[in-house]
């Protein structure tokens, strides 16, 4: 494994749907150039991803759908937060941190809005 797969606490991440980039936060204890390596679990707003609200121009997501309705679409996007329902996919099954497969800039995680999020 190369310096460049390993994905850390800091990397920045950004969501199809959503203005800017995110911050990927890490909790664990195993490191790599000091700060700890994300495995495919590490999807949770507010803890992984930085910040839990963004804004987001789904039409799939009802935040913004109502935006849009109650402005007659002359808005569309809307703050809001993604709804994250499974891990990153896929992650490198050959190397196991806190019993789950590592990212790679790969990796993505889907938002049940249609967003795909991805490693920057």
């Amino acid at each position: 494994m190369q310096d460049k797969d390993y994905i850390c606490a800091g990397q920045k991440i950004k969501c199809s749907m959503a203005a800017g980039p995110f911050t990927l936060m890490v909790i664990g204890t195993q490191m790599y150039k000091n700060k700890p390596i994300a495995n495919i679990g590490d999807n949770k707003l507010g803890v992984n991803i930085i910040p839990p609200i963004c804004v987001c121009k789904s039409p799939a997501n009802p935040v913004v759908a109502s935006m849009i309705a109650s402005t007659m679409g002359a808005v569309t996007q809307a703050p809001s937060a993604p709804l994250i329902t499974a891990p990153w996919v896929p992650g490198n099954p050959m190397i196991i941190i806190r019993n789950m497969p590592i990212l790679t800039k790969n990796s993505k995680l889907i938002c049940a809005y249609g967003g795909i999020i991805s490693i920057q």
